[in-house]
């Protein structure tokens, strides 16, 4: 079954080769843990693609659509069909995330059942919370601060700051992801009763929230070199890709016009993430 979106892959990475950066620096790395951390990373992002799809889609919220195809809402796969794969992905993350659980702390598995039912009433349920202003709360912390935190936690078994510094710069990128495409979306949510953060803000403050986003990005990656080595400074070499959808978004563009925004702001996240962790790695095994 095909849907999942372009930025699945960099948005499940980047998280894990943060947090792994971070990890490999304090000379903590174990790489099978981190393979695993990916598993779920992956698993959960394909599991909110297609939850996301089938919710939106039997609310007739994609009837009309700007973006990439949904599959339940231009009628190319059953709603059921989309809620087994969504459930099908869940079930990978839970199976890999119960097996870094065993091996580092049992108190992770509560931590992912709160990520599995924040994925899924992100769009689901009677009230999503998706549908009030809310989904980029959700994304800077799961796909941000649990992601990265997380991965680094699970090889390391210790808290670290240098992590949460990478977790914000991550979780920034990922909610300038959601930002661009509610800000595409403007127009059809408003007419679907769907009251993102972009329809509450309006149009010209969802543009300077994108670039405050990007923004912290920036900052975060000077955090990070300043609790790790200087070295990651490298890290904001995103600003490269990063920078031509600032200037996109900050020129007016609407509709079609915002799709490679989110092209390049996944790639800039994943850049971060590289930019950041090699340094890191190669520092922390020297």
């Amino acid at each position: 079954m095909q849907g999942a979106r372009p930025r699945t892959l960099p948005a499940a990475v980047a998280p894990v080769l943060a947090g792994t950066g971070v990890a490999a620096h304090d000379g903590d790395a174990v790489w099978w843990k981190a393979l695993l951390a990916l598993l779920v990373s992956l698993a959960l992002q394909v599991a909110v693609n297609y939850a996301n799809d089938y919710s939106d889609g039997i609310r007739g919220t994609d009837d009309v659509r700007v973006g990439p195809m949904r599959l339940v809402g231009s009628r190319v796969a059953t709603p059921s069909a989309v809620k087994r794969a969504a459930f099908l992905a869940f079930g990978v993350a839970g199976a890999a995330g119960l097996v870094l659980a065993a091996t580092t702390a049992w108190w992770l598995v509560a931590v992912g059942l709160v990520s599995v039912v924040a994925a899924w009433y992100y769009t689901g349920g009677s009230t999503p919370y998706g549908y009030l202003g809310l989904g980029e709360v959700m994304v800077f912390v799961f796909f941000g601060l649990v992601a990265v935190v997380g991965t680094t936690y699970v090889q390391t078994e210790a808290w670290s700051w240098a992590a949460l510094a990478a977790a914000c710069g991550i979780g920034a990128l990922a909610c300038a992801i959601l930002v661009v495409n509610n800000l595409r979306d403007i127009p059809t949510d408003t007419d679907a009763g769907k009251r993102t953060l972009a329809v509450r803000l309006g149009d010209p403050a969802t543009r300077r929230f994108y670039v405050v986003l990007v923004a912290v990005a920036a900052a975060a990656v000077v955090a990070v070199a300043a609790l790790t080595s200087w070295w990651a400074l490298l890290g904001l070499g995103f600003l490269v890709v990063a920078g031509r959808g600032v200037r996109t978004v900050l020129g007016g563009a609407t509709g079609p016009r915002l799709i490679p925004v989110l092209q390049s702001t996944g790639i800039g996240e994943l850049a971060w993430a590289v930019l950041v962790a090699v340094p890191l790695l190669l520092t922390g095994a020297a």
